[in-house]
């Protein structure tokens, strides 16, 4: 009975003499917890006794902080090289080939095309009558065709504006246009099947095409 006391004691006094030799035991640290949203740290949430880091530490792995995954972080970039002031832009070439023309496409814009032509032909021609028969021209001509034939006053004499008059000129100058047209886009249209004969034996017209940057 006292050899049981006696070990209890001694265990006792064993557990008494490592509780006072190591003092109280302190608690574990809380686990970590999630990073806040603004990436700063939180020295609440240390344990007492440990070292907290300054106010405004960034905590690794938070958005925002240097090396998060999609922030932009770890090495940083190097700027890239910059143009260079003296260069010259590069010239990009492509080599194309007209293997076919539209017959109904070609003979539309080769009749736009005679028709503006045939108004600048007659819009020239009485621009041109009026500006001679302005400077005296067409008169001056009559005279002379009178002193030529010796006809003088005779009414029988040729007069010449019978011939050049400005209707008459107008009207000349008219049917010229209308054929003008017609020739033209005739003319365009069978040039077209021409070509698409030609080409589908020597492949078409080959066309290099450049652009700048």
């Amino acid at each position: 009975m006292s050899g049981a006391t006696g070990a209890g004691g001694a265990t006792g006094g064993l557990a008494g003499g490592q509780q006072a030799y190591g003092g109280p035991t302190p608690p574990p640290p809380p686990p970590p917890s999630t990073p806040p949203a603004g990436g700063f740290s939180q020295p609440t949430t240390y344990a007492k006794g440990q070292p907290t880091p300054p106010r405004g530490t960034r905590v690794p792995g938070a958005p925002g902080a240097p090396g998060a995954p999609g922030q932009g972080g770890g090495q940083p970039r190097r700027p890239g090289p910059g143009p260079s002031a003296g260069g010259t832009g590069r010239t990009r070439k492509a080599r194309l080939r007209v293997t076919k023309a539209d017959p109904w496409s070609v003979m539309k814009v080769s009749f736009l095309l005679s028709l503006a032509l045939g108004v600048i032909i007659i819009v020239a021609a009485a621009v041109l009558w009026m500006t001679l028969d302005g400077l005296g021209v067409f008169s001056s001509l009559s005279g002379t065709l009178k002193d030529v034939t010796g006809s003088g006053s005779d009414s029988s004499s040729i007069d010449l504006m019978d011939y050049i008059g400005f209707g008459k000129v107008m009207l000349f100058t008219t049917l010229i246009a209308l054929v003008d047209v017609v020739l033209m886009t005739a003319l365009a249209t069978l040039a077209a099947f021409i070509y698409n004969s030609a080409a589908g034996f020597t492949g078409g017209i080959e066309l290099t095409l450049a652009e700048e940057d």
